[in-house]
């Protein structure tokens, strides 16, 4: 077998192996090296240098790398939108009933919706009181009393 043959053969199994290595990675990491060898095959193929396959294969798994990354970071990111309740966790809202621990009876207005809350490890809440959503448990939010963030500030909060 010639030198050419040789390298051809190394990069077909280089890239056949990168290939199937892919199915059991995630965000495409052995992909771009995969279509590098490829290349580098194709090359061989055609009886080019070692050198230029080597720089063939450096150069289409680096551009293949970057342009994977790119792919793979718009594929797998969080939905930007919560839906459902979730949307409230991280939302100010007032009390407009009195939060007593253990009772299910208080309630506090987020926008314009009314749910039942808890403020566990807070005492009782009065209304009137400014608080953000930490969590929902069932049909009741978790919440926890806002910093106050200026003297006498009795604004409705942003929400």
């Amino acid at each position: 077998m010639s030198e050419a043959g040789m390298w051809f053969w190394l990069w077909v199994v280089a890239a056949v192996f990168l290939f199937i290595g892919e199915i059991f990675t995630a965000g495409f990491f052995l992909l771009p090296f995969g279509l590098g060898a490829t290349v580098a095959a194709v090359l061989a193929f055609l009886q080019l240098s070692v050198g230029w396959q080597w720089a063939a294969f450096i150069v289409i798994s680096t551009i293949a790398f970057f342009s994977m990354r790119r792919l793979s970071d718009r594929l797998t990111h969080d939905p930007p939108v919560k839906t459902g309740s979730d949307r409230l966790i991280g939302k100010a809202g007032i009390v407009l009933e009195r939060l007593v621990p253990d009772c299910p009876e208080g309630e506090v207005r987020i926008s314009r919706e009314i749910w039942r809350a808890d403020a566990p490890g807070h005492g009782v809440v009065p209304a009137g009181t400014r608080v953000i959503v930490d969590g929902i448990e069932g049909t009741h939010l978790i919440v926890h009393p806002e910093v106050e963030h200026a003297e006498g500030d009795t604004s409705e909060p942003e929400v």
